[in-house]
This record gives C-alpha cells, sequence and structure tokens, in this order.
C-alpha cells in the first residue's frame, strides 16, 4: 500500500478546517521533500517502529510509512487531526496507529512495543513541550529508543550539540552527552512552516549511550549543573555553593576532587569534568 492516492496536505488542512492552535505550539511542514529527508534519517525503517510526536496532518507521517517504516504510532493531543490521520492508515494498510494523548505523559508501556523492542522517535516536536520531551526520553532507563530524529527551535538545538566554551554550552548540552550522542543535521527556516513561526528550526540526530559509556546518576548531574550555570558568570568556588550545602563538602574541596580549578567558570568544562564532578557530589552526600 502507498499514499499515492492521498491528496496533498494543504488540500486535507483545508477540507478539515486545520488551523494551527498556537496553545499546541503548531507548525505545519508541507514540503514533502523536507519531511523524506528527515525520515531518511530515520536508518533501517523496514525494520523498525517508529514513534511520532504530535504529527498534525501527517506529513512526517507520510514519509516515515512511504519510507517503508514496518509501523508508526502516532502520538496526538489535538483531536482535529485524527479523521486525517485515519485517512494516512487506510492508505497505508493500517500500519498507522494513533494514540489520542498528551505526549508528556505517554510512557513506553503505552506504546505496545515487544519485550526489547527499541523504537525510532522521529517528530517536529511542538515548540512548547519539545525540551520536556527530549530529557524525559534522555532520562529513560533503560532507553526504549535506538535513535530520535528531531526538529526544534534552532536555539534549542545548538543548546542540545553545543561544545565546551560555545555561548550556548549549558545544561542541556551535558545532559545529552552523558547520554546519547548528537549531531546537527541541518537547518528549516522559518519560511518552510505553515504558519511559519518566527524564528528557524534545526534537525538533529541522537542515538542513546549504551552500558557502561551511559552515565547513570542523572539527578546529582542535574544538581550541580543548576548550580553551577544558574551563576554562569561566577567562578564555580562561589557557583557550586549551593550544590555543596547539601553534602559535608565545600565546593572548593568537591571541585579540587575532580582536578577542576576552583577558579575556572561553568562553560569552560567539558561534560566529563561535570560527570567526574557529579560523583564527588553524591559521594560528599553519602559520607
Amino acid at each position: 500500500m502507498s499514499g499515492d492516492t492521498l491528496p496533498p496536505l494543504r488540500d486535507v488542512i483545508a477540507a478539515h478546517g486545520l488551523a494551527a492552535d498556537k496553545r499546541f505550539g503548531q507548525h505545519f511542514l508541507l514540503d514533502l521533500n523536507l519531511t523524506a529527508k528527515i525520515a531518511r534519517l530515520c536508518g533501517d525503517l523496514p525494520d523498525s517502529t517508529a514513534v511520532e510526536i504530535g504529527p498534525g496532518p501527517g506529513g512526517l507521517t507520510r514519509a516515515l510509512l512511504s519510507e517503508g517504516a514496518a509501523r508508526v504510532i502516532a502520538i496526538e493531543k489535538d483531536a482535529r487531526f485524527l479523521p486525517a490521520l485515519a485517512d494516512i492508515s487506510a492508505a497505508f494498510g493500517n500500519r498507522l496507529s494513533v494514540i489520542e494523548a498528551d505526549a508528556l505523559k505517554v510512557g513506553r508501556e503505552a506504546l505496545g512495543l515487544a519485550a526489547g523492542e527499541r523504537a525510532v522517535i522521529a517528530a517536529n516536536l511542538p515548540y512548547n513541550v519539545g525540551t520536556a520531551l527530549f530529557t524525559g526520553w534522555l532520562e529513560a532507563e533503560p532507553p526504549w529508543w535506538s535513535r530520535a530524529v528531531l526538529m526544534f527551535q534552532k536555539e534549542v538545538a545548538e543548546r542540545i550539540v553545543a561544545r565546551t566554551g560555545e555561548d550556548a554550552y549549558g545544561r542541556l548540552a551535558i545532559l545529552t552527552a552523558a547520554r546519547a550522542k548528537a549531531k546537527y543535521a541541518f537547518t528549516l527556516p522559518a519560511r518552510a512552516f505553515t504558519p511559519p513561526p518566527k524564528v528557524d528550526s534545526a534537525v538533529v540526530v541522537v542515538d542513546p549511550l549504551l552500558g557502561g559509556e551511559r552515565f547513570s546518576d542523572v539527578e546529582a548531574l542535574s544538581v550541580v549543573t543548576a548550580s553551577a550555570f544558574g551563576q554562569r558568570r561566577k567562578t564555580l568556588r562561589k557557583s557550586l555553593a549551593q550544590a555543596a550545602s547539601q553534602t559535608r563538602a565545600s565546593a572548593e574541596e568537591l571541585l579540587t576532587a575532580c582536578g577542576i580549578d576552583p577558579g575556572a567558570r561553568a562553560e569552560t568544562i567539558p561534560p566529563d569534568g561535570f560527570m567526574a564532578l557529579a560523583k564527588a557530589w553524591r559521594a560528599a552526600r553519602s559520607a
């Protein structure tokens, strides 16, 4: 089965009266060349289950199915899109199933994945919840996804892949590096969307780290990075005082134990330095 019989997305939107809803951060990507480009970044789709967040009228959904995804599970909160998605499912031999729910409240269990199965996540993420969804997937243990191909506001994408010393480097880059490998794929200008947002977007490809490569103590990492970057203009000796107050060690003692200069600033410390600091914080808190 294929989607050749489906009408153009603009016609679908008009027929169903599917104006974008600002409450859900909706901006539709209607260019089928771009949605196909995103789908191809997902890897070997014929052997995969793809999970899509916020499919809307189904542009990326069609691309995932056209590229041969064995199954697509779409999570859509806005019930207005369900009839259009049902038409896509019928056109592609019912390889699409739709869960009407808030993606922030849908865990692995609700997806119906087989034991040991890991899905590919592909999504044009709603601007208002994209970061929260992404950090939740990073923190999931064990990871139920094998790859995530995600579209964010360009600024958020840059924060995910930022390197030490760059302006965008901060907590999100460190959490990502602790749990996954991420790369910036390409930029999409605002004019590619209907309606156009106020900012450009970008696609990132994220592969989770597994086994011993994966940093486990996300809570400790969150504490030390929140403290360090909460006052990023200050030296770590001062900015880490809040995190250190939860332990029996001073900020200087925690930093010295990790071989980090207490006079350095947060943006100069690479992710492995913060992971070492998180371990030291945990040890000092448990002492």
